[in-house]
């Protein structure tokens, strides 16, 4: 492919001296657009972290295919180096430093030259919105803000493809914003994103793209919106008001029983529907023939937790963002 950044095809890697264990990746495929943001999502063991390791030259691959923006991670190993960014999910910052003097730090360990550093520190304060900040010590700065450094830091380089390993674990909400915000600014200008994440949110909202792993493989890839309506399309949800008519209430959803979810503890009733606005207006019209009084009824889409659920069957599924 052509225009891809990241091309994976069939790769192996198993940890340890017994190379008939369990592997960590288990023949997966990947293929990354230039120019976009590619999510992958998977339950904690699936080999996220190992394919971002193999990916940024950290970690040789036992088996397959890897390149990089055009350059073998095994063979051209160094070549790959050059071109990418890796944020990774610890802070990677001198707490004692203040931004300015972090990035400069940075660009000198990168032998971009004092002027060079300087500049460049310059327009990444500005980029990320970060000048107003002076001398003042990173262990002063609040976690959004620690970790827009952090991610300016990773492009001191100006890299072609950026690895970005759970980025915003631990951040609240006005903190993800921020670095969601950073992210979009960079893909604008022509930059590839690898986002792993354990936010189902951070990758609806910002992936043009998402790969689903588990066991070490790829077993689902497309828009959050093709995932989604891999599932199943619209659904209707029903909250009354007294538990206990639940089941008179199944009865009269414009569907076959098997297909209604009950929740007894939430009073909820969920069915999926085919013309979104003829069900909503029948499903409230029979209720109210009925006397079955409904404190809420909603129309929505599948979820991308519902997705992740279906297709991995994984109890300690990816977190959805608060």
């Amino acid at each position: 492919m052509a225009d891809a950044a990241i091309i994976v095809e069939g790769a192996r890697k198993t940890y340890g001296n017994d190379k008939r264990g369990k592997p960590a990746l288990d023949g997966l495929d990947l293929t990354v657009a230039r120019g976009t943001v590619h999510g992958v999502l998977g339950p904690n063991g699936a080999g996220k972290t190992t394919l971002v390791r193999i990916l940024a030259t950290l970690l040789r691959p036992d088996a397959g295919r890897v390149e990089v923006a055009g350059h073998d991670v095994v063979r051209e190993a160094y070549a790959v180096r050059l071109r990418i960014g890796l944020l990774g999910q610890h802070a990677a910052l001198d707490e004692e430093l203040g931004g300015r003097q972090n990035l400069e730090l940075f660009g000198r360990l990168h032998h971009l030259g004092t002027r060079r550093a300087r500049a460049r520190a310059d327009e990444l304060l500005e980029r990320f919105e970060l000048t107003a900040t002076g001398r003042k010590p990173v262990r002063a700065y609040s976690g959004g803000m620690r970790r827009r450094l952090d991610l300016a830091a990773s492009l001191i380089t100006e890299p072609e493809v950026l690895f970005l390993d759970e980025p915003t674990t631990g951040l609240d909400p006005r903190g993800r914003a921020e670095v969601w915000a950073s992210v979009r600014s960079l893909v604008g200008g022509g930059t590839t994103v690898l986002l792993t994440t354990q936010y189902l949110e951070e990758a609806d909202q910002l992936a043009d793209r998402i790969s689903l792993v588990d066991t070490g493989r790829v077993i689902a890839d497309g828009t959050a919106d093709e995932l989604k309506a891999a599932i199943g399309g619209d659904r209707i949800d029903v909250v009354l008001r007294d538990a206990g008519q639940l089941g008179a209430a199944v009865a009269l959803l414009p569907v076959a029983k098997d297909e209604v979810t009950v929740d007894t503890d939430r009073r909820l009733l969920s069915a999926p529907v085919t013309d979104r606005m003829a069900a909503l207006a029948g499903v409230v019209r029979a209720l109210e023939d009925a006397g079955i009084e409904a404190e809420d009824i909603a129309l929505r889409r599948p979820t991308l937790d519902e997705v992740f659920l279906r297709l991995t069957g994984h109890d300690d599924r990816v977190k959805e963002a608060a």
